[in-house]
């Protein structure tokens, strides 16, 4: 009797702590994306001299085999502006990475730290030499990136209407190269899309997904890039909205990149990012919810965000819920689970995919498994001092 009192009351109590916040976020965004559009961009000034003057800043690590490729790609979009530089941040790199950026016409910054090693010790090298040059704002690409024409204008003009910190859309640039990339895509397009526009709706700051993102000058005055860990965007954007700054959805523009070529490679890059956030919520989650109960609001969906799981294990951990012999659970589990198709449906269609991303969805269970066995590396990347890598991709 005490077994199943305390089944049917700590097992609840565990399930609802692990998923009841990410399906309230997931219900949030997914209802706000239905929402009129917003135009983030009210004008465009057509003088050169109204334009903020924008770096573009690359960080790079062991890229020689793709950094020609990204920087050829970033030329023609700054032909098409004016008032913007290029800057690679070669960092703590083996290979000629340096020298083929200078030949593609970057300038770079060398670095190297056998000690304080990833991409948010780069960036904060970077933007610290750069602060002094007097930039408006700085503009944050990945090195195996390719971009919208326009993207480089239209963060600049975002930035000439006096706004302080941009994401724009970011998405898989290779969807056939597999059907773990097409899944990735559609994963993109929820994670990097549909919720970005959901909370620009809700007027909160939308996040920062570490490729194509820019920070004003105030921005990086009152919050510099002090942020090591795996996850350092997420890391970095935690502290920017503490301080009171919003990033907003630059919604018109997109940066594309690679997915994985290789399983391994998947695995690698997955069991990262989502070791690095499982570390954000280990070291964050407490102090969150002390800023939230003390009255800090702006803080309150960044909390939700963070303890929404990685969306294979939250639909995972439902599935699982559905075969507890609890009533009321089994209901909460279905309509958590109806509502990730929804979302997921919704991405797709917001996103423009077609039957393509329909059929591969009837391979999520095997992706999902798949997902089981990365766990044991999750948890190694979740520790404090997981490393940079580069991921491998095709070109």
């Amino acid at each position: 009797m005490i077994t199943t009192t305390l089944f049917s009351v700590f097992v609840p109590i565990v399930i609802l702590g692990l998923t009841l916040p990410g399906t309230l976020e997931l219900l949030a965004l997914t209802l706000a994306a239905l929402l009129p559009k917003k135009c983030l961009i009210t004008a465009r000034p057509l003088k050169p001299s109204a334009l903020p003057k924008l770096v573009i800043v690359i960080p790079a690590h062991n890229e020689a085999e793709g950094i020609t490729a990204c920087l050829v790609n970033l030329q023609a979009g700054l032909h098409k502006t004016s008032a913007c530089d290029l800057v690679v941040i070669a960092d703590n790199c083996q290979d000629d990475t340096a020298d083929r950026a200078v030949k593609a016409g970057a300038r770079v910054l060398v670095r190297q730290d056998e000690v304080k090693r990833g991409k948010g010790y780069a960036l904060d090298h970077a933007f610290n030499i750069l602060l002094a040059e007097q930039y408006d704002g700085f503009l944050v690409l990945d090195a195996d990136s390719r971009i919208d024409e326009n993207l480089i204008s239209e963060f600049q003009y975002a930035f000439a209407q006096g706004i302080e910190a941009l994401q724009c859309r970011y998405r898989i640039a290779n969807p056939d190269q597999s059907r773990r990339a097409r899944l990735q895509y559609i994963a993109w397009l929820a994670f990097n899309e549909l919720r970005l526009s959901g909370r620009e709706k809700l007027a909160v700051s939308v996040g920062i997904l570490g490729n194509g993102f820019a920070l004003s000058r105030t921005a990086l005055e009152a919050v510099p890039y002090e942020a090591g860990s795996i996850a350092e965007d997420m890391e970095y954007h935690l502290r920017l909205v503490a301080a009171g700054f919003k990033v907003h959805f630059l919604d018109t523009v997109c940066v594309y990149s690679d997915a994985p070529n290789q399983d391994a490679n998947a695995a690698s890059q997955r069991t990262r990012w989502e070791g690095g956030r499982f570390r954000l919520i280990i070291d964050h989650v407490p102090a969150l919810l002390k800023a939230v109960l003390s009255g800090q609001w702006n803080l309150l969906e960044p909390l939700f965000e963070l303890l929404l799981l990685p969306l294979a294990y939250h639909v995972l951990l439902l599935m699982l819920t559905l075969l507890i012999p609890v009533t009321s659970l089994q209901w909460y589990a279905g309509a958590a689970l109806s509502l990730v198709y929804v979302h997921v449906m919704l991405a797709i269609l917001l996103g423009g995919g077609g039957l393509k991303e329909l059929k591969v969805l009837a391979t999520v269970p095997v992706y999902m498994v798949w997902k089981l066995t990365l766990l044991p590396k999750l948890w190694a990347n979740s520790r404090h001092n997981a490393a940079w890598q580069r991921t491998d991709r095709e070109h």
